[in-house]
């Protein structure tokens, strides 16, 4: 009785903790509204500072060349313009302030864009510089697109033990 009683015990236990572990949409953007990306969802980094990689683009805020909504995707171009010291204006879209979280599978459909001088990259970051700042505060490269490099595409994982500037970064490639 008492062997019987524990397993059914055991099985209860196995039972709570797949339910607790099943999958659960917990923030999506299906991009449904055409326009501006919704501010309720998405902030922008602004500047022409080159943000740790020499970037040639000024990041503009509430541009629709530069960001919006189609027909259900999210489009994010690169356009020159004279009007900016570095000649070409793009945006850099976040979820910071709006939606962060520690666990999770992300999922992500995106188009890349062809060209040598290209890098589109969706990556994730904490939310808050807790140790220190970059790589202290680590770094995952969903996805980094060289545009020298058209049939791969990067994976990357940084953090102060493994990053490009140690030369030690972890990371993987596949061809597209």
């Amino acid at each position: 009785m008492k062997t019987s009683l524990s397993l059914v015990f055991l099985v209860f236990c196995l039972n709570i903790y797949s339910k607790a572990q099943e999958a659960r949409l917990i923030w999506s953007d299906e991009f449904s509204e055409d326009g501006l990306p919704n501010p309720k969802k998405w902030t922008y980094d602004v500047g022409d500072h080159g943000w740790g990689n020499n970037e040639m683009q000024y990041y503009s805020q509430n541009e629709p060349k530069n960001a919006r909504v189609e027909n259900g995707k999210l489009i994010i171009e690169a356009h020159t313009d004279a009007s900016h010291p570095k000649g070409y204006t793009s945006a850099r879209l976040l979820t910071r302030g709006h939606a962060s979280w520690q666990y999770g599978y992300i999922e992500v459909k995106a188009k890349l864009p062809q060209g040598r001088g290209t890098w589109p990259a969706i990556w994730m970051l904490p939310e808050e510089n807790l140790y220190g700042g970059w790589p202290k505060n680590g770094e995952i490269d969903i996805m980094e697109h060289v545009g020298y490099n058209p049939g791969n595409v990067h994976g990357t994982v940084h953090t102060e033990a493994f990053n490009h500037i140690l030369g030690t970064q972890k990371g993987g490639v596949k061809q597209v």
